[in-house]
């Protein structure tokens, strides 16, 4: 137990000296940890210190260099100042010196107006007297005259105004009468001026229109297709669009012959879909011709639109503008409608712009003043009145109504653009070649003899062809008979024979065509 004991106190001593040894070590590292932290702080101090005095030093000077800046910038602001008031100043006495300069001239001219208005006065005061002894003057020597003459002044003033104004009423008519003789003279001079120039400035074609159409090919193989089968192609395409084709041996050319232009221009557009397209058998045909048929219309208001926007022409009604297109396929004594009625529009356009009157009113009224031939109804009465007629109901100015309708005298003249309408119709229409009466008769004929072809009952077309030596007609197979066909056949020759006059004979055949036609469904 001793031993044990001894053993606990040596170890507890060790452990007490351990424990006081390491204290003293740790408290001699803490002081001189503690001496080089304080030695760390002044250093950080002294540092902060420099710097806050160099700052210092730094904003002192930026300081200085401001309140300099400053001071010169103030000195030149007032030096400014001051030179400018020394200068207004200068200014200043300079205006009071023209001022006094001015006031002395004041004073100068207002003793002159003075002095003037002394002498206006005594120039007045005898004026006045001067005035009053030539009054009495006047009096005196107005009673003589009154007591020679026997009359009073104011009959004498009387007498005199009626002698001056039948002096000046005789000069007058003098003077009337000199310039309507110079303008007798010069009137007809400067008018075939105005038409020579007018024409000079207007450049048409000449050529009339014919009855026949060429439709080129690019090889005669071609013709074999268009002639079909025993004939049946080329026999199918004359019954549908009424028009004759001779195919002979002119080189790659077909050659359409109709009066119509409409019927030519449907069979010239249905050829070369045909041509085109490749096949070529009598059902296409009356397929491709029923269209062509129905896209003319279409055409006819292209050409209308462009030959309007061609002439400048504004606001026409889409009637009007369908039958200028219409014009196209219409002639007149073998002239071309629609170039003769643009050339009529150009004409009255320059025309009157030459005589100072409306020019686009005027070139309107050239264009539609033979709207009344193209009107698809038949009418009865001159085509001049028929276009006014229409002009008038599609809200056309009257002064352009009135020139379509007086254009050939058949109502009075009362607009000013009417008798230039007149005058430019009858250039288009003098022109050597511009038109032949006898194709205009020749064309009436063949309408004549289609007419009466159509006036039977049965008759679905009637086409007039080989120049009006054969009339084909075409009758709904359900309505006649074989029998009833070889009657109207002789109908029609006798009808012909009775109302129509013309040379050699006219060949009538009646077609009669019978169609079954029935879809599998």
């Amino acid at each position: 137990m001793e031993i044990l004991y001894v053993v606990g106190i040596s170890i507890g001593s060790t452990v007490l000296l351990s424990f006081i040894f390491g204290t003293f070590l740790s408290n001699r590292l803490f002081r001189k940890n503690k001496t080089i932290h304080r030695e760390k702080a002044k250093l950080i101090i002294r540092e902060a210190e420099i710097k806050a005095e160099s700052i210092k030093q730094a904003k002192l000077l930026e300081s200085k260099e401001k309140f300099i800046k400053m001071k010169q910038d103030f000195e030149e602001e007032a030096n400014r100042k001051k030179n400018l008031i020394i200068s207004n100043e200068q200014k200043i006495k300079q205006r009071e010196v023209q001022i006094s300069k001015q006031q002395e001239k004041v004073k100068i001219r207002e003793v002159e107006l003075e002095e003037l208005g002394r002498n206006l006065t005594q120039k007045k005061e005898l004026l006045e007297q001067k005035m009053l002894e030539l009054d009495s003057f006047n009096k005196e020597k107005i009673q003589i005259l009154e007591n020679i003459s026997k009359l009073t002044a104011e009959q004498a003033s009387n007498q005199l105004i009626s002698t001056m104004k039948n002096e000046a009423e005789t000069k007058v008519n003098s003077y009337v009468k000199d310039l309507v003789e110079q303008a007798k003279l010069t009137a007809t001079k400067e008018a075939k001026k105005i038409v020579i120039e007018t024409i000079q400035r207007t450049a048409t074609e000449h050529a009339i229109e014919n009855s026949v159409s060429v439709f080129h090919i690019e090889n005669d193989e071609i013709k074999g297709k268009i002639i079909g089968r025993e004939g049946r192609n080329i026999r199918t395409l004359e019954i549908a669009t009424g028009v004759e084709f001779i195919i002979d041996d002119t080189p790659e050319a077909i050659i359409i012959s109709g009066f119509d232009p409409i019927r030519r221009e449907i069979a010239r557009l249905s050829l070369y879909r045909l041509v085109k397209d490749g096949r070529i058998h009598p059902g296409r045909i009356e397929e491709v011709v029923a269209n062509t048929k129905k896209n003319i219309g279409d055409e006819i208001i292209e050409i209308g639109e462009r030959t309007i926007i061609d002439l400048g022409i504004h606001g026409l009604a889409p009637e009007l503008i369908k039958m200028v297109g219409r014009m196209r396929f219409r002639s007149s004594y073998g002239q071309n409608l629609l170039q003769h009625s643009r050339e009529v529009a150009n004409l009255c356009s320059i025309m009157a712009s030459e005589l100072g009157l409306n020019a686009k009113q005027a070139k309107r009224a050239g264009l539609l003043h033979d709207i009344g031939k193209v009107w698809p109804e038949e009418l009865e009465k001159p085509h001049a009145i028929a276009g006014m007629e229409i002009a008038q109901k599609y809200k056309e100015h009257p002064a352009v109504c009135n020139a379509i309708g007086a254009h050939h005298d058949e109502i009075e003249m009362t607009a000013l653009i009417s008798p230039i309408v007149q005058v430019c119709d009858a250039i288009s229409g003098a022109r050597p070649g511009a038109r032949r009466e006898i194709i205009e008769q020749y064309t009436q004929r063949l309408r004549d003899l289609e007419a009466v072809g159509m006036s039977f009952e049965g008759v679905e077309k009637c086409f007039a062809i080989q120049a009006g030596r054969e009339l084909r007609v075409i009758v709904d197979a359900e309505k006649a008979t074989d029998e009833q066909s070889s009657k109207l056949s002789f109908d029609i020759s006798q009808k012909i024979e009775h109302e129509m006059q013309y040379p050699g004979q006219i060949k009538v055949t009646v077609i009669r065509e019978k169609r079954s036609v029935t879809y599998a469904k």
